[in-house]
């Protein structure tokens, strides 16, 4: 089965906002088995997204639609999709007593009559209740094709694409089962990996394909595979993972799959009751703000420090003068100092540090631009490892992130 997602709204085009609907969208229907073969940006206006629909119809079974269904003028969506399909706006009761409850319980301003008109839907369509906004999602057929059209505003798309759409995709559509099995290595580029795997690559079975995800100092290998039977095809592309791995074993880190790395640690820590805190310099919080997007991380993570400044390192971890004196604010003994004290301020199982010079100036260390210690502090102990991540700040404090990840995942499987 295979789907196209039609973007629209100039703030893509313009580069104002990033198009995170698709890669939700992307992701949420590959899991039910739906291949998507196209993407496409265009603007809110009633010719583009016409040839867009035009264009999806001769190479996908589905289009989603995302945005144009405001109550302003420039929304043009229903409008456009409702004279596409010969059809006429009628006002939705349920739509609008919905609508008018929101204005009554959550918004301060009064309602208008442009708000109101968002109750005026296509009499054809099959029409998904909006329970977090006034924009209501619609299901129109065409022959062969369905066409979804959802509303832009992210939270409000997820929730209607969650509960109410899979599973009328599901129920409507014969699905073949895909399958991923992401791996997670780090320590060695994508083209050394390629020829040490080469062999291995050619002898795959046709049905199972290898991908290359290179990104900030890791590589992930992402096996994939299409069928019908479910069973025999994980069993296939998990037997191929399991000839791979003596290839690559002193590079594996773990498994990503459809669930992120950050994901993963949680879980692993929920797992062992264990809990978690930062002290962090050169990666200004960066670690926390990962660990933080993912619902319920306040089960394990307890808090953090951003030691940015050399004398915060001093007064809020209580690092020794002489110790930076004598070896410098990034170094192997102030990292480990900054885990060990940041572990017991917050009692946890787990102290992680990062101390380093993402550059473009050197700072209060004359150690080499790019230069990371990450600590590590456990009940056994600390790891304690040194990074030369390049000049580039943005890459140098991204792979700093992206290690400290890593090694923490890796401490606890």
């Amino acid at each position: 089965m295979k789907a196209e997602l039609i973007t629209i709204g100039d703030e893509i085009l313009i580069g104002q906002i990033v198009n995170t609907n698709s890669v939700f969208l992307a992701r949420e229907l590959n899991k039910i088995g739906v291949e998507i073969r196209q993407i496409t940006s265009i603007s809110d206006d009633s010719n583009s997204i016409k040839k867009a629909l035009d264009l999806s119809y001769n190479r996908s079974d589905l289009a989603i639609l995302t945005g144009g269904l405001g109550p302003t003028k420039d929304d043009l969506t229903k409008h456009t999709l409702c004279n596409y399909f010969k059809d006429k706006l009628i006002e939705n009761k349920e739509i609008l007593e919905h609508i008018e409850e929101i204005f009554d319980k959550y918004i301060s301003t009064p309602i208008n009559d442009q708000n109101r008109k968002q109750a005026l839907l296509p009499s054809k369509a099959k029409i998904f209740k909006n329970q977090h906004g006034t924009a209501s999602g619609m299901w129109f057929k065409r022959k062969n094709q369905i066409i979804v059209s959802l509303p832009g505003v992210p939270f409000e798309m997820r929730e209607l694409m969650i509960n109410q759409v899979i599973p009328a995709l599901q129920k409507y559509f014969v699905r073949p089962f895909i399958f991923h099995k992401t791996i997670l290595t780090y320590g060695l580029g994508e083209s050394a990996i390629a020829e040490r795997i080469l062999d291995w690559q050619n002898s795959l079975p046709k049905e199972i394909k290898l991908a290359y995800l290179p990104n900030l100092g890791r590589v992930r290998l992402r096996l994939s595979g299409k069928g019908t039977n479910e069973i025999l095809l994980k069993q296939k592309i998990n037997s191929e993972v399991d000839r791979l791995l003596p290839l690559i074993k002193d590079i594996f880190v773990g498994y990503e799959d459809l669930s992120s790395l950050e994901e993963q640690i949680q879980k692993k820590f929920l797992e062992k009751k264990m809990t978690l805190s930062l002290a962090e310099s050169c990666t200004g919080g960066e670690i926390a703000a990962r660990l933080t997007k993912i619902p319920g991380c306040s089960s394990y993570f307890k808090g953090g420090v951003v030691a940015y400044h050399t004398q915060s390192k001093v007064d809020l971890l209580e690092v020794p003068n002489d110790i930076i004196l004598k070896y410098s604010v990034v170094s192997e003994q102030v990292a480990e100092i900054m885990a060990k004290h940041v572990k017991a301020k917050y009692d946890t199982d787990f102290g992680i540090a990062t101390t380093g010079n993402a550059g473009p100036l050197k700072g209060d260390s004359d150690v080499e631009i790019g230069t990371v210690w990450i600590a590590i502090a456990t009940d056994k102990g600390v790891v304690n490892k040194k990074f030369v991540f390049g000049k580039h700040r943005e890459r140098v404090i991204g792979k700093a992130v992206n290690k400290a990840l890593e090694l923490v995942y890796k401490e606890l499987i």
